[in-house]
């Protein structure tokens, strides 16, 4: 049942294409996947290989002699901790996130990637893009959770977002750029909104942003002397619609392609009988220092 808080919720959604969930995470719940973030970037669930490709070409950022503060300075972003994290899993289905996807998406909802950023002092931020360019629903239900594990402020490179530049329902085109505020993702731009219109993120950890897969943020760099800005990023959408995320298998449609490395937090799967499968594995993103080229 859809109470008052999660209409308000909905309709804040609807006509800005954001909204807060205060408290979605507790302190402790917070202080447990900052635990286990270290955990992955030490390596103790498993070897974390450095961009999307594996294979030779991946390389270990662990050094064996390394400080905890040295070995997450090594770390930008890493892909499906939910693979590896029990803490990190569990955010996926926390009830505060969970009730307000079912308000804005529907009842059946599903996870289909989770992403750590442990962005130190100094390692940069994300150019505007919107999450569907990357992840492409096909009912536009794409709604990502995005969890501050640390108080997310202007200094230490929170989100900046282009309210209501999710309504047109356009992706826009996108380039690489070489801008060395930003990470080695691409920037999307010509669109009708300007920077001076972007709205700034400041939250405190344990709060989640709630926002549409086709509202336009980004991030800046952490411009602050000392610190991170940590955050758990969840991806969902209805569990209801497909997800070609993937090419077509050989003579399958693209109409019923359907990525299936997914994790059910809500309702019912009209799919299940496809099964599930673990396409993805964890990784991390490369950023400036690293090289984009790789």
């Amino acid at each position: 049942m859809i109470d008052q808080t999660d209409r308000e919720l909905a309709g804040h959604f609807a006509e800005h294409g954001f909204a807060l969930i205060p408290d979605a995470l507790s302190p402790t719940e917070v202080a447990e996947i900052n635990d286990e973030a270290l955990r992955i970037c030490r390596g103790d669930y498993g070897q974390i290989t450095y961009g999307y490709k594996e294979g030779p070409d991946s390389v270990p950022l662990l050094k064996a002699d390394a400080t905890d503060e040295d070995v997450l300075r090594q770390f930008l972003c890493i892909h499906y901790p939910h693979k590896l994290s029990p803490a990190a899993e569990r955010a996926l289905r926390a009830p505060k996130i969970v009730d307000a996807l079912v308000s804005v998406i529907g009842p059946n909802v599903k996870a289909m990637q989770s992403m750590l950023f442990i962005k130190s002092e100094g390692k940069p931020g994300q150019a505007w893009h919107q999450d569907e360019f990357f992840i492409p629903t096909r009912d536009r239900s794409l709604t990502a959770a995005w969890i501050a594990l640390d108080d997310a402020t202007i200094e230490n490179g929170c989100l900046w977002v282009l309210p209501g530049s999710h309504r047109r329902g356009v992706l826009y085109p996108a380039r690489n750029q070489d801008d060395p505020r930003f990470d080695c993702t691409t920037e999307a731009f010509d669109f009708p909104y300007r920077d001076e219109d972007a709205v700034p993120v400041e939250i405190p950890a344990g709060t989640a942003l709630l926002f549409n897969g086709y509202l336009l943020h980004r991030s800046l760099e952490n411009s602050g002397k000392h610190g991170y800005r940590r955050a758990l990023a969840n991806h969902y959408m209805s569990a209801e619609s497909l997800l070609p995320w993937e090419a077509p298998k050989p003579g399958e449609h693209m109409a019923i392609s359907d990525f299936r490395d997914i994790v059910l937090i809500a309702g019912e799967d009209p799919y299940a009988y496809k099964g599930t499968t673990d396409i993805r594995k964890p990784y991390s993103r490369p950023d400036k220092d690293g090289g984009c080229d790789r």
